[in-house]
């Protein structure tokens, strides 16, 4: 299962020239600077822009190739723009009736009800859309557009016209959809967190064309690529609950490079875990140090670096055995030279801090 998308889109002033390969399933971060053509690509696939030279085919269904295209109203993809875009005169539960009651092969109530749950919805089904905040009317666009069961979900910065406080309300219902759709869905921000907290594959767009395009964790951490080298360049490691600690309130988390300990979760053994790792809070040491309150300390080969400024450099480490899980390391200049750190050089990570991303 797969999607994939080819347009060459000329305009006087922007080519949009793209040839992509996304994953039929999980959330695909379009991602780049204001201007790098996120939002045009994602109104290409919706059909809402026309582009003679594309092809388009979601999951084995052709929707534009060779003279075919198919509009809008006969895709089945939902959208959810950055205004919520609901109807005034209605209710909730009439904007979420409304929709289906147009397309062919809409949610039945049991599927709908367990969508209005997913979002934390069903308080306010009687409510108007002037009697909701910001986020709340996001969650009953994000279930207006998951009503017409759809085969791919579109979202363009559904976040952007929010404040923080309102980001971080929504933010664990679309951590939710991550973990319960069955659909693909692509997702247009310019925010390092929502990548880091949603993506399961990432296309970084620059200037029309696409810098580069694969999974979050490895292109997160190529030092060739802006994520890497910003002030808040972080490593995200997908683990697996180990255990707890009952003694000293850890939970530990398993993962292909090691383990590591983290404050009581509240998971059940087994279930996954995305984790956030700054390169600010990574140190190196050639010994394996337990004279210290860090309690990560992994075995890791030095990969790569690269100089960020007259005085910092940035370093791609790779855990485990086989150095297979990328995690980045922000030092001084001075550090990486008395280590003599060169590619292959074993060494030992110290993480001082590991953030839980969902």
């Amino acid at each position: 299962m797969s999607i994939a998308a080819r347009f060459r889109l000329q305009w006087p002033d922007f080519v949009l020239d793209v040839d992509l390969t996304m994953p039929g399933r999980g959330v695909t971060v379009l991602f780049g600077h204001s201007g790098s053509g996120k939002t045009t690509l994602l109104r290409l696939v919706a059909g809402l822009e026309r582009c003679d030279d594309g092809r388009l085919v979601i999951n084995d269904e052709i929707w534009q190739d060779h003279g075919r295209f198919l509009p809008t109203h006969r895709r089945a993809l939902g959208y959810v723009f950055q205004d919520a875009a609901l109807f005034p005169h209605l209710s909730v539960r009439a904007n979420l009736e409304y929709g289906m009651q147009r397309v062919r092969h809409a949610m039945d109530q049991e599927s709908l009800d367990h969508v209005v749950d997913l979002l934390g919805i069903e308080h306010l089904l009687q409510r108007r859309p002037e009697q909701l905040s910001g986020g709340e009317r996001q969650r009953v666009a994000m279930a207006r557009a998951l009503a017409l069961k759809p085969r791919l979900l579109l979202m363009d910065e559904p976040l952007a016209a929010l404040d923080l406080q309102r980001k971080r309300e929504i933010l664990p219902y679309l951590e939710r959809l991550h973990d319960e759709l069955d659909i693909p869905v692509l997702y247009v921000t310019h925010s390092p967190d929502e990548v880091a907290q949603l993506a399961d594959h990432l296309v970084l767009l620059e200037q029309g064309s696409v810098r580069a395009a694969g999974t979050v964790s490895e292109l997160m951490a190529r030092l060739d690529l802006p994520l890497a080298r910003d002030e808040a360049a972080e490593s995200i490691i997908e683990t697996v609950v180990a255990g707890h600690d009952d003694k000293y309130h850890l939970t530990h988390l398993d993962f292909r490079g090691g383990r590591f300990a983290v404050g009581r979760l509240q998971r059940a053994v087994g279930r996954g875990a995305r984790v956030r790792i700054h390169a600010r809070d990574v140190s190196i040491a050639l010994k394996e140090h337990r004279d210290s309150s860090i309690v990560n300390i992994l075995h890791a080969t030095v990969q790569q670096l690269a100089p960020l400024n007259d005085w910092q450099m940035v370093v791609r480490l790779g855990l485990g055995p086989e150095a297979a899980i990328p995690l980045l390391a922000r030092i001084t200049r001075r550090s990486a030279d008395l280590l003599e750190l060169v590619p292959g050089k074993a060494v030992y990570a110290q993480v001082k801090s590991v953030v839980l991303a969902d």
